[in-house]
């Protein structure tokens, strides 16, 4: 691909720069790839986005560079900051008054994931500073991957709600210990599973401190625009999307994290405008195209990883613990919570995917820690390629076994309706 690329670049002089254009083209393949995959398989469009992202990777492809920086780590974080901003506005902190045993299940299914992927990484020989990261990556499910599968199998139910909920919640504890943890390390200080009990939440409390004052200041200027402008008019959505981008930009460079302030955001404007609103039509769609260029990048750059036999039964090792301790988690905090054991395990069968945010999380560690980072790296790159895939492919059969699709999985491979330019 690179001397293609380069014999290409003697003749062709776009105006925006070769890479503009190479990445142009990816994406179109990608979105033709993604409607494809859904048309005639059933299966979400991301699966085909991954696909495509992943082939380039392999190829050569040179558009993107790890560690991520200047453009391409800004783009990421306000994909994965959009995302988790649409997630939290979905979240009402009154449903956890009326139903406190689903923020348990949440504390439950983080925790022990972390316990048993920590477990397991120590099994297979790998050391205390790289297996505490990988557990904390762990924790984090793919609310982005997961909204994406119930877009496009048109789901709806208890099942589809509980996993968006506590993956979302998951998320929130994994950005908010791995930017604490990563900051650490770009001081040179010891990683918290080493420290005491005060040296260990002292920069959690930092980090979510800065990310719920940046994430209040949104919620507020939202708010106030609310008053003012419709929910549905272009201007709010693009008002909406500058916020964002602005907020994350700003937490990033005071010590918080763009993406959690993004997410607390959400839902502190949920608590502030209770009553339901809809997500602009112009909003969806930029989101359905960051959310496109989120996965591809996403998978060009995991793709590059090294994929040789000692790492693979590591990664396997993890995706396995993972997926065991997401399960159990679940399961462990289903008494009460007014979910059947059958929907439990279809819950921890949704929370599967690992994506884009997990992505970013592995960017902070190279950037703080660069040895150490290329070690978590290293790990970490291959399982967030393989379960952005088989995560979503797994979501989706769960999402179908709990019987909350529009239209049998049979019937969504033989006719998928016209897309919506709202379906976002």
């Amino acid at each position: 691909m690179n001397e293609l690329l380069a014999i290409w670049a003697e003749w062709i002089k776009p105006s925006a720069g070769l890479p503009t254009v190479q990445w142009s083209i990816l994406l179109a393949v990608a979105a033709v790839s993604g409607h494809l995959v859904h048309r005639y398989t059933g299966l979400p469009k991301v699966i085909g986005y991954s696909l495509i992202g992943a082939f380039a990777g392999l190829a050569g492809f040179t558009g993107a560079v790890w560690p991520l920086q200047g453009i391409s780590l800004f783009l990421l974080e306000l994909g994965v900051a959009v995302v988790l901003f649409e997630a939290g506005s979905r979240i009402s902190l009154r449903w956890f008054r009326h139903n406190p045993m689903v923020l348990v299940q949440s504390l439950l299914e983080s925790g022990l994931t972390y316990v048993i992927v920590y477990w397991a990484m120590g099994q297979m020989g790998v050391r205390d500073a790289v297996a505490q990261p990988l557990a904390l990556l762990a924790m984090a499910a793919s609310p982005a991957v997961l909204a994406r599968v119930l877009m496009d199998t048109r789901a709806s139910g208890p099942v589809s709600e509980r996993a968006m909920v506590l993956s979302t919640l998951s998320t929130l504890y994994a950005l908010t210990l791995c930017s604490a943890s990563a900051g650490l390390l770009g001081r040179g200080r010891k990683v918290p599973v080493e420290m005491g009990l005060t040296e260990t939440f002292y920069p959690v409390l930092v980090v979510l401190g800065l990310s719920v004052v940046v994430g209040a200041l949104l919620a507020l200027t939202l708010r106030t625009a609310f008053r003012v402008m419709s929910p549905t008019s272009e201007n709010t959505a693009i008002l909406l999307l500058t916020l964002i981008a602005a907020g994350a930009a700003l937490a990033a460079n005071f010590g918080g994290s763009a993406p959690l302030a993004a997410l607390l955001g959400g839902m502190l404007l949920k608590q502030m405008n209770p009553r339901p609103w809809s997500w602009p039509r112009q909003m969806g769609t930029a989101s359905s195209m960051l959310t496109m260029l989120m996965f591809v990048l996403v998978s060009v750059v995991a793709a590059q990883a090294d994929w040789g036999g000692p790492v693979a039964g590591i990664v396997l090792a993890l995706i396995v613990a993972r997926a065991l301790a997401k399960i159990l988690g679940v399961a462990l905090g289903n008494v009460g919570s007014g979910a059947s054991w059958k929907q439990a395990l279809w819950v921890g069968c949704a929370m599967s995917p690992m994506s884009s945010i997990v992505l970013l999380m592995v960017s902070q560690y190279v950037n703080a820690a660069p040895t150490l980072g290329r070690q978590i790296a290293g790990i970490a790159l291959p399982v967030i390629l393989l379960m952005e895939v088989l995560g979503a492919v797994l979501a989706t059969v769960a999402i179908y076994r709990a019987r909350e699709s529009a239209r049998p999985w049979s019937l969504a491979a033989r006719h998928t309706p016209r897309e919506s330019v709202n379906e976002s």
